[in-house]
């Protein structure tokens, strides 16, 4: 395999300084024999974020606080990087091993009806055993996510630039931007390989309010390119999330942490829920 003699690494940052110093570290510490270059993409952090990036290699490009748009910024990032192979990288998604890098090319370099990859992703030690019930399933050996319609992950990916000219991450998103461009990819029949080998640390343990919000957003963008609304009501769901996250904790030990997952999964619910109808009705108007 011949891997491309430069890549362009995007990274979004805000206000992550307890990961993005060893997230850079890692990423000048790849096996990868030729040149990387890295371009930080801060939104406003105040917490010695900007530090951190400036006493690195890296590229520091500054947006007000406030004004975040996912597209804006990764097609930002691309327009600003000099090379045709682009990475994107969350400043929290934290590289494992040498060959993140090399790995996550792998799949993708010489495929002529490449779109996007992308890599694993394993939970931090402190993760609660709800989220890390999820990353086992998205990503782990025996994943559920390779039966599902359609599943990619932003946090850790690559393109390439004749991707983007071609199909453009949506700009009007604020959630699911990284779903609904890929499916675009899919429908227009190019691959998306999913490259194991390729893993970076990375977990958030959401409060049940938190959870609402990113599965009222998520549910919200996704209204724009699913016709169907989900089939299963909010107490069903639950029931059945709670089950599933049951099994999951007496495999791994840890069901002291279902409780707290039968939380979390009724506030997702219902933040899908009320997501989607929102979406729906705003994606429908004249």
């Amino acid at each position: 395999m011949n891997l491309p003699p430069a890549v362009s690494i995007v990274m979004r940052s805000f206000n992550e300084a307890w990961a993005i110093g060893d997230t850079i570290r890692q990423v000048f510490a790849q096996d990868f024999p030729g040149e990387i270059e890295l371009i930080v993409i801060d939104s406003g952090s105040s917490d010695g974020s900007l530090e951190i990036i400036q006493n690195s290699p890296a590229q520091l490009i500054q947006i007000p606080l406030g004004t975040y748009v996912p597209g804006v910024v990764l097609n930002q990032g691309a327009a600003a990087a000099r090379h045709d192979w682009l990475i994107y990288l969350n400043a929290d998604a934290t590289p494992v091993g040498k060959n993140w890098l090399s790995a996550l090319l792998t799949p993708c370099v010489g495929n002529p009806n490449f779109g996007a990859g992308f890599s694993r992703q394993v939970p931090r030690p402190d993760c609660q055993a709800v989220f890390a019930a999820d990353y086992d399933r998205c990503f782990g050996p025996q994943r559920e996510s390779v039966k599902w319609e359609h599943f990619f992950s932003m946090v850790s990916s690559i393109t390439h630039r004749s991707v983007l000219a071609k199909h453009p991450i949506r700009e009007d998103l604020q959630y699911a931007e990284d779903d609904e461009w890929t499916r675009r990819l899919s429908a227009a029949g190019l691959d998306i390989p999913y490259a194991i080998d390729s893993v970076v640390m990375h977990s958030h343990n959401y409060t049940p309010r938190q959870s609402y919000k990113r599965a009222f957003g998520d549910a919200m963008a996704m209204a724009a390119t699913q016709s169907s609304p989900p089939t299963t009501g909010v107490l069903l769901g639950t029931l059945a999330d709670t089950v599933r996250d049951a099994k999951w904790c007496l495999k791994n030990h840890q069901l002291s942490g279902l409780p707290r997952a039968a939380i979390t999964r009724l506030y997702q619910r219902l933040g899908r829920h009320a997501g989607y109808s929102a979406g729906r009705a705003h994606h429908s108007r004249p």
